[in-house]
Parts: structure tokens; C-alpha cells; sequence
């Protein structure tokens, strides 16, 4: 078996990743704590229980399956606990994603594809955001993340180890098949919010600043489905295999949304209303996070098919309505 080691594969982002490595015939085993993941989602391959901290566990499962690659997406990605407790996401993210490279490059496993974000870039202003585009974080998540992209070049240069390095937008939808999706607790991100406040399963969504500087006063994100943002990792493993070295890539529509975009979309999509308030901005939040990368397209020729606002919507209401996990 080919085996891949998948840190996460428990949570949202890691689940849809470990099914598509079993579409494209890898064996996916998950690493996870399961503090913020669920063993409900683990349906793909094998799984290992353990945290980024215990080097001798990681050793252990290096060792027992040999994987010819790391994707790592555990961590820490709460924007606004990461802004009132930041010592955590340094610990964790930080601390957790040194340990597990260490025990990679020891393990002679030199291939890794790493979860990192468009929070890295920080704030800029009527600025589409490339790969060249100044890092400057406004939060603990987006520098821990920046962190871990300086640690894997600095492995790179000491041990050969070759990475490719995803910058998420936000990340929305489900898995069209409803075996997996967006499952957290508590949850914080703003499309399955919502839907619980369609469903009365909390009493509205607050909209976190109406005073910024867009058309409609809210934040604009760009979003990504989950199962187009996998095929991604996919594609990122492949260019790895082939020997095409280390590189950075966003992974975005180019499109951007507000949240009261967002709101609409959801009321047609659901055919209910949305039940919302407006509550004062969050620390750490941007105005504007919009990709203007082609790069994924042009060298992975990566294709989003299903990132349109009411499919990512649509998915995500099936699973809301039909899935979600045990606990």
C-alpha cells in the first residue's frame, strides 16, 4: 500500500482530503487527538490516535506504515481565540508542526504538503492577493501558520525536505456524497452558522461589523468548496512525486463575497429566512481576503468545479440536514 500520513484527517478539511487520496488510490491514515476532530469521519483508511507532541508516537506510526508523504492540517484556527489566547496557537501549531517535520525528515519522509492560510497575508487593502504579496498576519493563527512555512524552508535547506504550501481562503461546503462535512465545536464559520440559525438550532447569526470599508459595510472573503480545495492537495502530492521541488500556492476563486452576500445566497439556496443580528467587528478580522492567483491553475492545472456560492451552500445544507457526526 502507498500510504499517506494525514495530521487532521478527523476534522473538516483532513476527512475530505483523506477520501480524495483514497479516490486517487493512496492509502490515507489519519493522525489525529480528536480534540477538535471526529472519529465518525475517519471512513478511508486506518486510524492512529495521538498528538503532534508525542514524538515518540509519531515515530511509531512512521515507522509502521512508512508513508511516502505527510499532509498536514491539525491546528489550532479560531481567529478570534487566537487573538485572546495566543500562547496556544504558537504551542500547538507552532510547537506541534516542528515536532512532527522533525520526526518526518528523521523517517526519511520528504515529501509534505502543509495547510497554511490567506491569513498570513494580514490586511491589505483593495489588493487582490497573490503569492508574492507581503506576509504581514494581524493574528496569532496567521502568524503560527507563517511560522511553520518558515520552518519547512528552513528543513528544506538542512534535510532536502520538499513541501508544497497551500494558502486556504475560506473554506466552505461538503461532501456532495454525504459521508463527511463541516462539523465543529464549538462552530464558528460562518456558512454552518447560519444554517443553524435557518434551523432554529441557535437563535440568529451575528454579523460581526457592519462598518467596514465595502459596498455593503461587512467583510468580504473569498470561498473555496472543500472538495475542490482537496483535489488541490491532491494535485499537490502528484508535483511532489514527479520531482518539481518546493512551491506556494493560493487557492481561491478570485471571487469575493460579503457577508450579507452570503446571507442572500443562503435565503434562496434554503428558501427561508435568515434570522441575523449585527454585533460590533471581531479583533483580528481583515476588511478583505480575495485571491488574485492563477498560479494553481497555470502549474497544478487545478479546476474548481464546484466553488460556486449556491452549490458551497447547497452541499453544505445536505450535510446540515442529513449528516453530522455522533457527540
Amino acid at each position: 500500500m502507498t500510504h499517506v500520513l494525514v495530521t487532521g484527517g478527523a476534522g473538516y478539511i483532513g476527512s475530505h482530503a483523506c477520501k480524495a487520496l483514497k479516490a486517487a488510490g493512496f492509502t490515507p491514515v489519519t493522525y489525529d487527538n480528536l480534540v477538535t476532530g471526529w472519529q465518525d469521519a475517519v471512513k478511508f483508511g486506518p486510524f492512529e490516535r495521538g498528538d503532534l507532541s508525542d514524538r515518540a508516537r509519531l515515530d511509531a506510526v512512521f515507522t509502521q506504515y512508512q508513508p511516502i508523504a505527510v499532509m498536514h492540517f491539525a491546528a489550532l484556527s479560531q481567529v478570534g481565540e487566537a487573538m485572546s489566547e495566543p500562547g496556544r496557537y504558537w504551542r500547538n501549531n507552532v510547537g506541534g508542526s516542528l515536532t512532527l517535520i522533525e520526526a518526518a525528515c528523521a523517517a526519511g519522509c520528504l515529501n509534505f504538503v502543509f495547510s497554511s492560510t490567506c491569513a498570513t497575508y494580514g490586511e491589505h487593502d483593495n489588493v487582490v492577493l497573490d503569492e508574492s504579496t507581503p506576509q504581514d498576519p494581524l493574528n496569532a493563527y496567521g502568524a503560527s501558520k507563517r511560522a511553520v512555512e518558515n520552518i519547512l524552508r528552513d528543513f528544506e535547506a538542512a534535510y532536502g525536505l520538499q513541501s508544497v504550501i497551500f494558502r486556504y481562503f475560506n473554506v466552505a461546503g461538503a461532501d456532495p456524497d454525504g459521508e463527511i462535512g463541516e462539523h465543529h465545536r464549538p462552530e464558528t464559520h460562518l456558512i454552518p452558522v447560519m444554517l443553524e440559525a435557518i434551523d432554529g438550532k441557535r437563535p440568529a447569526l451575528t454579523i460581526h461589523g457592519t462598518d467596514y470599508d465595502t459596498a455593503d459595510g461587512t467583510c468580504i472573503r473569498d470561498y473555496v468548496h472543500v472538495c475542490d480545495l482537496v483535489d488541490a492537495h491532491v494535485l499537490g502530492l502528484k508535483w511532489l512525486r514527479d520531482g518539481k521541488g518546493s512551491r506556494v500556492f493560493n487557492l481561491g476563486t478570485g471571487m469575493g463575497f460579503s457577508v450579507r452576500e452570503v446571507i442572500d445566497a443562503s435565503r434562496t439556496v434554503t428558501n427561508r429566512e435568515v434570522p441575523h443580528s449585527e454585533g460590533p467587528r471581531r479583533a483580528g478580522d481583515a476588511t478583505k481576503l480575495v485571491s488574485g492567483s492563477t498560479r494553481a491553475a497555470a502549474e497544478l492545472g487545478w479546476e474548481p468545479t464546484r466553488s460556486t456560492m449556491a452549490q458551497m451552500i447547497a452541499d453544505a445544507w445536505h450535510w446540515h440536514l442529513n449528516g453530522q457526526y455522533n457527540g
